[in-house]
């Protein structure tokens, strides 16, 4: 049920073994299964890499080579040529990215959200030196899909959230997040989370309706609440050194790739969050399903501006002008949509 990381040594050992001998293989590791969102992204973007060169893609889902602060590791040493992590585990590493955490900074509107991923001017050009101060090239982000509540028991406001041990990513913002919000937020690798649910450690987490699907969260809890708050980001990147040592030719055609990845990723989650939510209904009749109204999500969105202002005190030195350029590009987002 858990997703345990036990081959990560094996795996690792044999990547450290092959070091720099398969020149033509490019390996590429993110944080879900084959079959979710991630997974869908990195086999298209393999797909366009290959057909458009000589080199070989190796992809690693979770667990093949650890938890996400491991393949950070492995990206940032040149272990992996490529790696796809949420910026919830990158906060601590680039604080301005916790940005992303914000409550109700995000829309709801796929097709606005489309559009704000492609043309940010935050993302596109204030982001790349962030990472790149951390020994990666930020390639793209991407939105997976509206985040929701999991929990043991109903969720119709924050005061239900009151004492309830919830799991978040290690991601300062998302903490003070969902203190914000009445929990008692809680920190934990994602292996550990299934579990810890089920003997109580835990009593909610939260992640877009696929994952919950996919990963039969609901087989541990029994709620799931619709608050509207966020949208999942993942961003793809490249061990820096690796990608400016490629010729002209060959970094264009991994934007290539990127783009079309991209274009793929968002027309798949299409209708996938609805499609997902009845999977669930249809394993755990039982479970119940609640899309707060305006009124019931106002409590939650008078949180939002006091975890803005945390934001402004942790979010690094560009903290006001990301969030400034990301309101502004948010703006131009829903107009064009």
């Amino acid at each position: 049920m858990t997703r345990k990381p036990i081959l990560a040594s094996t795996a690792i050992a044999l990547l450290l073994s092959a070091g720099a001998a398969s020149a033509d293989t490019w390996r590429y590791a993110f944080e879900e299964a084959m079959d979710e969102v991630q997974g869908k992204f990195a086999q298209k973007f393999k797909e366009e890499v290959e057909a458009n060169s000589d080199h070989e893609i190796q992809l690693f889902p979770f667990g093949t080579l650890g938890e996400s602060a491991d393949i950070m590791e492995q990206a940032q040493s040149g272990i992996l040529q490529f790696v796809d992590q949420s910026p919830g585990f990158t906060g601590a590493l680039i604080p301005e990215a916790q940005v992303f955490f914000v409550p109700y900074l995000l829309p709801q509107d796929t097709a606005t959200l489309a559009s704000f991923f492609k043309n940010s001017k935050a993302i596109n050009e204030m982001f790349p030196p962030l990472y790149a101060e951390q020994g990666l090239e930020l390639l793209t982000m991407f939105p997976e899909g509206e985040v929701m509540m999991t929990t043991t028991e109903p969720v119709e406001g924050p005061a239900d959230l009151d004492e309830v041990k919830f799991r978040v990513m290690t991601n300062p913002l998302l903490v003070e997040s969902y203190k914000a919000f009445g929990a008692t937020p809680t920190p934990l690798p994602w292996g550990e989370v299934y579990g810890a649910l089920q003997t109580g450690i835990i009593q909610g987490q939260e992640n877009p309706a696929f994952f919950i699907e996919s990963t039969k969260m609901y087989e541990v809890t029994d709620y799931i609440t619709r608050a509207g708050h966020n949208n999942f980001t993942t961003a793809v990147m490249a061990n820096q050194e690796f990608y400016e040592g490629l010729s002209e030719e060959e970094q264009t055609m991994i934007d290539d790739a990127i783009s079309v990845a991209f274009d793929y990723i968002i027309d798949y989650q299409d209708g996938l969050t609805e499609e997902s939510l009845e999977k669930i209904k249809e394993a755990k009749p039982s479970m119940t399903i609640t899309d707060l109204s305006e009124e019931e999500r106002q409590p939650f969105m008078d949180t939002a501006e006091s975890v803005e202002q945390e934001f402004l005190e942790i979010g690094g030195d560009q903290a006001q002008e990301i969030l400034d350029q990301m309101k502004a590009d948010l703006e131009a987002a829903a107009s064009e949509s």
